[in-house]
């Protein structure tokens, strides 16, 4: 069979839809839901005409999922907490590695590799450990010490491997410490979290981009303990950790950047923000213009060597890997990161007229394969 490259993709309007078991069909022009305009006979100036042209047809099955994007969007994992001797919070997770497929966009499916955990609210609300990709999204606070079981219920070798500070020993890296995990094997990561910040896990097994690619990724959010600062700062931290009233003021979320490959030829034919294309230009995210807006930005997209966010008709301030308590760059509009680069986003949308108000990639390619939605701002 002829491999489209995403250029290929684009012009022909062809689209390879992937299944369990790899490449199953090449589909025509009029079934392409990543290209195909649906206007429903309005003008494209018509908010309600499928933003002129932008997004997909039909619906993604997100209960067969087993995950909603807006769910990722929003929700963390706290796992099981409980105090150590010497005082410190100790917060207790178990992850599972399984295979697992997932719709990425209508009739588009994905042969994942994904994590799952017991304590990800998804996985309480359905009584069974539901895999996704991304993973589960940790959260903690600077200092806490982190004790992760590991479980590969895949069919192929897997590892974690946690972007902070730890021992060489607890790195998640083949022929390290506990190294590379067979399939029904397990093993524990324990570490204390370090730096505060917005970080990310991964699997680094070989061929490393094909298990990053696969989705075996996911956030680690770090809050800062306001204990261990002074002045402004303290005032600033407890605006970032999730135990402080101060928090409330915040709308927090994940948006998690990534790609997927569907034909296997190292180019990706789908982008997106937290795995589904378009999710949030379908069903836009709600804002309460008296909350500011943090975003954990995050980019996983294997294949591309940078990918980006840009939002309309609003600026933002950045703080790069979240590791400092002040703004890295201040009153943008666009940010770029490579992969495993990450950074907090804030923004306002206080004394806005209600409405919708477009982000997307500003590298064009990925917005029309998948990488664009609204914020809707209510009043």
């Amino acid at each position: 069979m002829k491999k489209f490259s995403r250029r290929d993709f684009i012009k022909s309007s062809l689209l390879g839809l992937v299944g369990i078991t790899g490449v199953q069909a090449i589909s025509n022009a009029t079934k392409n839901p990543l290209v195909q305009p649906n206007y429903s006979g309005k003008s494209i100036s018509d908010p309600q005409s499928s933003h002129g042209g932008f997004g997909v047809v039909g619906e993604v099955d997100h209960k067969k999922n087993g995950f909603h994007p807006k769910d990722v969007l929003t929700e963390f994992d706290y796992g099981t907490t409980s105090k150590l001797k010497n005082g410190r919070t100790l917060r207790e997770y178990e992850f599972i590695a399984t295979d697992k497929e997932i719709e990425i966009a209508p009739g588009v499916f994905f042969p994942g590799w994904v994590y799952g955990s017991p304590t990800s609210p998804e996985s309480q609300r359905a009584g069974q450990v539901i895999g996704r990709i991304p993973g589960p999204t940790i959260r903690c606070v600077e200092g806490d010490h982190i004790r992760i079981k590991f479980v590969n219920a895949g069919s192929h070798p897997h590892t974690i491997h946690f972007h902070g500070i730890h021992s060489a020993a607890m790195d998640g890296v083949p022929g390290i410490g506990a190294g590379t995990i067979m399939p029904g094997d397990n093993t524990t990561y324990e570490f204390d979290a370090f730096p505060m910040g917005c970080h990310l896990y991964h699997c680094h097994s070989v061929p490393l981009k094909r298990h990053i690619h696969k989705g075996l990724y996911g956030g680690f959010i770090v809050d800062p303990d306001p204990e261990r600062y002074t002045g402004e700062e303290r005032e600033i931290a407890k605006t970032r950790n999730h135990n402080y009233p101060e928090n409330k003021k915040y709308h927090e979320m994940l948006m998690l950047m990534n790609g997927f490959d569907t034909n296997f030829d190292g180019d990706n034919e789908v982008y997106a923000v937290n795995t589904i294309a378009f999710a949030y230009m379908n069903d836009p995210i709600k804002i309460n213009p008296d909350q500011i807006q943090r975003i954990f930005l995050i980019n996983v997209t294997e294949f591309d060597p940078i990918n980006s966010l840009h939002v309309h008709a609003n600026f933002f301030d950045y703080y790069d890997h979240g590791t400092t308590l002040k703004p890295t760059l201040k009153t943008i509009d666009t940010v770029m990161q490579c992969q495993a680069q990450r950074g907090i986003v804030e923004i306002s949308f206080k004394g806005f007229e209600p409405g919708r108000y477009m982000f997307h990639a500003h590298q064009s390619e990925f917005a029309e394969l998948g990488w664009m939605g609204f914020f809707e701002v209510e009043v």
